[in-house]
């Protein structure tokens, strides 16, 4: 089970990070104030969602991994934690600050600026996911591969 619930929280975590990261492009964008604001308030109830996917996708990492030295495995346990802190140090208070901004309808030169952080640190945490990802099927490949030799 727990090489099941992985992959898939692992999956869930990049998509919802992928989803808040375009839509906040999109709606910055092309989108009114309305929109920003909307979209906004929407990742910050998509945390409720988020937090868990990584949590889980952390735990089952560790877990799966164990003390391997493998280097996909060694690569992939030194991302989470860069992960993770990205996302409690700079995501999460940065989606709380600009919900709140938006929702008073305040994107001054402050919101503009937490606004590019949140986008280089989502683009951080999307590109760490994936590498991840990557690895994760490299190392299933491998695995299918020992089986059925």
């Amino acid at each position: 089970m727990i090489r099941r619930l992985h992959p898939l929280a692992g999956g869930l975590a990049l998509l919802i990070i992928l989803s808040f990261w375009s839509a906040t492009v999109v709606s910055e964008a092309f989108g009114t104030p309305a929109a920003v604001r909307t979209v906004k308030t929407a990742i910050l109830w998509g945390m409720l969602a988020l937090i868990p996917a990584l949590v889980s996708v952390g735990a089952t990492g560790f877990r799966l991994g164990g003390r391997s030295t493998q280097p996909l495995v060694v690569a992939k346990r030194r991302r989470m934690p860069v992960i993770a802190l990205n996302g409690l140090c700079l995501l999460l208070p940065s989606a709380i600050f600009l919900q709140s901004r938006a929702a008073a309808g305040l994107f001054d030169s402050s919101f503009m600026v937490v606004q590019g952080v949140e986008l280089v640190a989502g683009a951080l945490n999307i590109t760490l996911l994936a590498l991840s990802l990557r690895d994760g099927l490299r190392l299933a490949a491998a695995r299918r591969a020992l089986q059925t030799a």
